[in-house]
């Protein structure tokens, strides 16, 4: 059940937010008190950084704590995953907090540098926020701030420890134990409750794992679309049949978007890029019009248990470093980095791949990054740029992914998605629409056990060769159908550009968001009338992305900072 809540600060009331869950030894951190003695113990000004920390982590679940005792000292927190939020700034000595950025935020004051990271990452990475001195807690971290001096650092941090010696057999038991447990600590019988279904591995295990827990089939919501090869809606009623759910469709066309884009887009703190965020928003509309309140997602199993493609792509492109270095060196890297390599057909895969394959991680990762292939000289204007430090998001990168020690390429990956993928995409995604429809999300694939336990599957559990997360596929072999066991990862993915083609409403949106964006002196004149022409013609697919960023990013601006515009 959701924690009920006292006054703390005029911008968040609520001192604690979320569904947490005290760990087994929270009374030696007195966390199992009432609220007001909680808040006591981890105020107390004797704490040390490490006794502090210590505490945080027996806090479980999805939470925000924003703690002031009234004589200038004030503890800020988010769960692991950063599922709950929270911001803040200073004012001289006085800590503000507020579950969103544009409660503290003046429209005055943009943050042109986030700008920059929008474009680059489709979103804002903590703890920048789109305005100026505002920040936002980075997921499993924490401030701590004391009559003016401010503390930011994590209290948690991903450290794996694979079990090299674990068996199958006692594996799959202990997994679906703690899958039931997920699922049954994200239910309420007070609270109508539905599940997301995309017809994936994910979404499908926590539809079919809600009748097991219940004894009762779920209530599941789809979207589909009308366009070739995105919709998904055969592979989510193989699911709803397979576990005998009350399965709901809904078919979002392009007239939603022309609605929906302005609304979404407002509703975010800050600007928000990821195009899923509309068909999620009207499945979560459609539930919450049939009388649900409470809806549960299935994002997570892909980053803690091997199942994005990426993991498989990155591991063929270590396996250059198994070459013996002094014949890369002396022949094939010089081979293979050469124009005569880049511009001779037989040898233009072997030239990306090696150019790739050179490349380090995370630097890798971004091979391709919209905004780098398409050149941030091109795409923005010089007065854009002059706010602007392009290499501030790959240190930004970098440091998140020298965060983790000690572990494989693989787990490092793993852990540096839970940043980016989960923290600042997909779950803000989620929280947020479904916010807007008036429902409140669970999300049980995140669940502090099967994160522990995650962290102590070895590799090859993960990623076996090339087979991405075996272990989760073989342990749900027979439960999930065989089709949805072999399927590629889609979910909710959206025919914006080929849509935008065809559809004069979605032209015009679109056309009038990114001259918007000319006209306040951010994107480059000739790079919009490019991008709105050949390009969006030639590849609607992927120059629709672009388009779709620009687009929300003006979209937002129209309703928070109207005026805002540089000057020459």
């Amino acid at each position: 059940m959701p924690v009920e809540s006292m006054q703390a600060n005029a911008e968040y009331p609520t001192p604690i937010r979320g569904r947490p869950r005290w760990a087994a030894n929270a009374a030696q951190h007195g966390l199992n008190a009432p609220l007001p003695a909680q808040a006591a113990a981890l105020l107390d000004p004797a704490l040390t950084p490490a006794q502090r920390r210590s505490s945080l982590r027996a806090i479980g679940g999805s939470f925000a704590l924003a703690l002031h005792d009234g004589q200038g000292r004030c503890l800020l927190a988010v769960d692991r995953f950063a599922i709950e939020t929270l911001c803040y700034r200073v004012d001289g000595t006085q800590l503000r907090s507020a579950d969103r950025a544009d409660a503290l935020g003046d429209v005055g004051e943009l943050d042109l540098q986030a700008v920059f990271d929008y474009l680059y990452f489709h979103c804002i990475p903590s703890p920048r926020t789109i305005f100026q001195s505002v920040y936002r807690l980075p997921p499993g971290h924490y401030v701590w701030f004391d009559r003016g001096q401010l503390t930011v650092e994590p209290y948690w941090v991903a450290e794996f420890q694979p079990n090299e010696d674990l068996q199958f057999d006692s594996a799959r038991s202990e997994f679906l134990a703690h899958l039931e447990t997920a699922v049954s600590r994200q239910l309420d019988p007070e609270i109508p409750t539905a599940c997301f279904l995309s017809g994936g591995t994910d979404s499908s295990t926590v539809a079919g794992m809600v009748g097991r827990v219940t004894g009762r089939p779920a209530t599941t919501y789809s979207i589909g679309f009308d366009a070739d090869g995105y919709d998904e809606m055969a592979f989510a009623r193989i699911a709803a049949k397979q576990f005998g759910t009350d399965h709901h469709e809904y078919y979002v066309t392009p007239d939603d978007l022309v609605a929906g884009i302005p609304l979404v887009a407002a509703h975010y703190d800050q600007p928000f890029g990821n195009s899923s965020a509309l068909p999620a928003y009207y499945c979560a509309l459609k539930a919450r019009k049939d009388g649900y309140h409470r809806m549960l997602a299935g994002d997570g199993g892909d980053e803690l248990f091997g199942g994005n493609s990426r993991y498989a792509k990155q591991r063929v492109f270590s396996w250059w470093n198994h070459v013996p270095a002094g014949l890369r060196q002396s022949l094939l890297d010089p081979l293979f980095l050469s124009k005569f390599a880049a511009n001779t057909p037989g040898l233009r895969k072997a030239h990306s791949y090696v150019e790739q394959a050179t490349d380090p991680m995370p630097q890798r990762l971004q091979a391709y990054n919209l905004l780098l292939r398409l050149g941030a000289d091109q795409v923005l204007t010089p007065a854009a740029l002059a706010h602007m430090d392009p290499q501030a998001a790959p240190r930004h990168q970098q440091q998140v992914w020298s965060s983790v020690r000690g572990a494989s390429e693989l787990n490092t990956t793993l852990a540096f998605d839970w940043r980016y993928t989960l923290g600042e995409s997909d779950l803000p995604k989620v929280r947020e629409v479904t916010r807007l429809a008036g429902v409140s999300v669970g999300f049980p694939l995140l669940d502090d056990d099967l994160l522990d336990f995650s962290l102590r599957l070895p590799d090859d559990f993960k990623l076996k060769g090339l087979k991405l997360r075996w272990f989760f596929k073989e342990a749900l072999r027979g439960f999930l159908p065989d089709e949805i066991l072999t399927k590629k990862k889609q979910g909710f993915g959206l025919p914006f550009g080929v849509w935008t083609l065809k559809h004069a409403g979605l032209q015009r949106l679109s056309q009038d968001s990114v001259r918007s964006l000319v006209e306040r002196g951010i994107v480059n004149p000739a790079f919009a009338d490019a991008l709105l022409g050949r390009l969006l013609q030639e590849t609607p697919g992927y120059y629709g992305e672009m388009i779709w960023i620009l687009m929300m990013l003006e979209q937002w601006m129209r309703a928070k900072t109207p005026n805002f515009k540089l000057s020459a």
